[in-house]
């Protein structure tokens, strides 16, 4: 926590790191091992992942490192080199949509499609508050070619800064990443898979989008996502987000 701000930190710190010293000198249970995890791994910039790895070069003796991540390939290659890759696939979607109707989540359908399947994180998303700024983006979205960039990019900015800390810029880009893919395979004749309630707008939207422009818009969108990361100007990032998506519709 940031004892000035008082409010989550983005970021895996050096300083998070360097304690681990005090840790590893502290006797373990029974003579047990020493657990260490790293969540989200991909949480730790350049210097505390160079920090980690002289760790992980000479761990101490009895020390488990499990080192979580949605997304390894972000992970510096020399940090990825001293991992043993255990891959944890979703659940299939009976059993995905049984966890979730146990938990008694009302939409579960519609959470789980926007989670990718994943039922802890569909459970996270329903239950932080997400659906009033989601309803909004998809909204915005759904206008196509008449999307206002600038009033969306308000929109969001406010909604980011009320959440105070539980929604993020990335989130916001990452939403608009599966937009661009459910418009990619409705372009394709497929059903989308992320907005189920928006199915039939994005089919529209996607005939008048030509393929060619619809990859090059998810790349332009891959970038966005690692400069959300740290922007310098959440507005203009924003509106630059929401300038390259009305310029799909462009004649």
């Amino acid at each position: 926590i940031d004892e000035g701000k008082r409010k989550p930190s983005q970021q895996i710190t050096i300083d998070q790191v360097r304690s681990l010293d005090e840790f590893f000198n502290v006797g373990t249970h029974r003579g047990g091992l020493r657990i260490v995890l790293v969540n989200p791994t991909e949480a730790m910039n350049r210097s505390t992942a160079n920090s980690l790895l002289k760790t992980l070069e000479e761990p101490a003796p009895g020390t488990l490192f499990l080192m979580v991540s949605s997304e390894p390939m972000r992970l510096l290659p020399t940090i990825r080199s001293r991992c043993q890759v255990v891959p944890v696939p979703v659940p299939p979607s009976k059993l995905a949509a049984r966890i979730l109707a146990d938990e008694g989540l009302e939409q579960a359908e519609r959470w789980l499609a926007l989670a990718g399947g994943a039922p802890g994180l569909a459970l996270g998303l329903a239950e932080s508050g997400q659906s009033a700024w989601l309803d909004l983006l998809a909204r915005r979205l759904a206008a196509g070619r008449t999307t206002d960039p600038l009033a969306t990019a308000a929109e969001l900015e406010k909604a980011v800064k009320d959440s105070k800390g539980k929604l993020q810029l990335k989130q916001v880009v990452e939403a608009l990443q599966k937009w661009l893919v459910d418009l990619t395979l409705s372009r394709n004749g497929l059903p989308v898979r992320y907005f189920l309630q928006q199915q039939a707008t994005i089919s529209g939207l996607a005939d008048m989008i030509p393929p060619a422009r619809l990859i090059q818009s998810y790349r332009v969108a891959i970038n966005r996502r690692q400069e959300a990361e740290q922007p310098l100007n959440a507005r203009l990032f924003l509106e630059g987000l929401f300038l390259d998506y009305r310029a799909l519709f462009a004649n």
